[in-house]
């Protein structure tokens, strides 16, 4: 077998973490199936690469040496990379504009705003539920815009390799059947729906985190929640088996109505990323432009965003007066 670059990660890793329990939980990986790839790593090298204690692990002389490579090697390769993408798809107008979105419902109002407005420009689209993969593939040149969203204040992904612009920040709203005994309610106290099952689209950023510490907040625990797509999450809230958190811009679905949380207890970020020297950089303030006024299209849409935004307008006015 010969080295391959996944062998040089998994050494890198390893090092940087200090221990093979550490370096599993950032590779993804169980600590067993790491020592298994670690062994048979070493056999490829000729010897032991790290010494293993009851502190964790330290790089042997042989390990200092093909880690001190592998530091040269790595970003070397991941340059080439980035470099060859950027080549290839530079000064190649006809390709047209590729965006990557993770689900909601902005992507599908950007490309119909961008094929009314720019009818000689084709658009392709990529979707995922990791916001880290649209990212590192817009900034790798397999994309050109990235269009996310982040939960409350934390940071995108790759936020030195790409240009990052908010888009919109909206409150999460919760999707209910239009018959639950909660569904006519202005707005609800997250600690009301205290015994409910929830579901949601998975991600990989912190609105897990962010949403249980809500619940905590309002003094409970989630009974449990059912990770899964869009299309499942609207059919468990539409037969009562479970309620949804859902962007305020979700929009009108049949046996279903969205209602906001009482002191917008979690928020979400819409951002729209692209690579500074990347071919459809000249395109962005047009591309961001559209994309701003496919939000505006989407609230308009949502009678319960809409009503609540008055609801805000007014409240801040009689706070003014």
């Amino acid at each position: 077998m010969d080295l391959e670059l996944r062998h040089l990660k998994t050494i890198r890793a390893i090092a940087d973490a200090g221990s093979l329990t550490k370096a599993a939980t950032a590779l993804g990986l169980a600590q067993p199936a790491l020592s298994t790839q670690l062994k048979r790593i070493e056999r490829i090298l000729g010897g032991e690469l790290f010494e293993r204690g009851r502190h964790g692990v330290r790089t042997t002389a042989l390990g200092e040496f093909v880690l001190d490579r592998a530091r040269i090697v790595l970003p070397a390769v991941s340059g080439l990379q980035r470099d060859a993408a950027h080549f290839a798809h530079a000064g190649d107008e006809r390709r047209g504009l590729r965006i990557g979105g993770t689900h909601g419902p902005l992507l599908g109002g950007l490309v119909d705003r961008l094929a009314a407005t720019c009818p000689g420009v084709r658009v392709t689209t990529h979707t995922s539920w990791s916001e880290r993969e649209i990212a590192a593939q817009t900034a790798e040149a397999r994309l050109d815009f990235a269009l996310i969203g982040t939960c409350g204040a934390s940071p995108p992904p790759e936020g030195e390799r790409l240009i990052w612009r908010e888009v919109a920040r909206d409150p999460v709203f919760v999707m209910l059947a239009s018959d639950h005994p909660l569904a006519g309610c202005a707005e609800i106290d997250l600690a009301r729906l205290r015994a409910e099952y929830w579901t949601d689209v998975p991600g990989d950023g912190c609105f897990g985190d962010c949403f249980a510490a809500a619940c905590a907040r309002a003094g409970f625990t989630p009974a449990g929640v059912y990770e899964t797509d869009t299309a499942s999450c609207v059919h468990l809230v539409q037969v009562g088996r479970a309620v949804g958190l859902c962007r305020a811009t979700f929009p009108p679905t049949a046996g279903v109505v969205t209602r906001p949380l009482t002191g917008a207890p979690l928020t979400w970020r819409h951002l729209l990323g692209w690579h500074p020297t990347g071919p459809a950089a000249a395109s962005a303030s047009t591309v961001f432009a559209q994309t701003r006024a496919a939000h505006t299209d989407a609230t308009a849409r949502s009678e319960s965003y809409t009503a609540w935004l008055a609801d805000q307008a007014h409240n801040t006015e009689q706070r003014v007066n």
